[in-house]
């Protein structure tokens, strides 16, 4: 991945889907909206753990199918490492939804919801990052 150029005050994003048109996808979506940078991307678990090591990322929109751990396991190994860390879980199974949410994701998408759905989470995420919102 190319360099990343930052301004102060934006949101660091992590990718970790191992579909490259998914990737590519959000971040052609990422790019139309302001305030977020994306410093890295993932296609197994082990590198997205790696990744939010080295790239700090206040955000990682994560693939509950990601290989590397059981999907139920990548929630926890990620809090371990940052326990703040924001974590948008995207999956095109619906079913997976109470179990993203239950292991400790903040939001689920599912794939197949239109872009606007997944631009209205990371606006309310990024408020949350950015304290402008009191989480429950």
């Amino acid at each position: 991945m190319a360099p990343v150029s930052m301004r102060v005050g934006q949101t660091r994003v992590l990718l970790a889907d191992t579909q490259p048109h998914v990737r590519s996808a959000l971040r052609i979506l990422m790019n139309l909206e302001t305030g977020f940078v994306i410093v890295g991307e993932a296609v197994e678990a082990g590198d997205m753990l790696a990744q939010i090591c080295f790239t700090r990322p206040d955000l990682v929109l994560l693939d509950w199918g990601l290989p590397g751990l059981p999907a139920i396991g990548s929630i926890p190994a990620v809090r371990a490492l940052v326990p703040d860390l924001k974590i948008i879980v995207l999956s095109s199974h619906m079913e997976a939804r109470y179990e993203a949410l239950a292991a400790g994701a903040d939001v689920f998408i599912s794939k197949v919801d239109p872009p606007d759905q997944l631009l209205a989470a990371l606006r309310a995420i990024n408020l949350r990052i950015k304290g402008s919102l009191t989480i429950p």
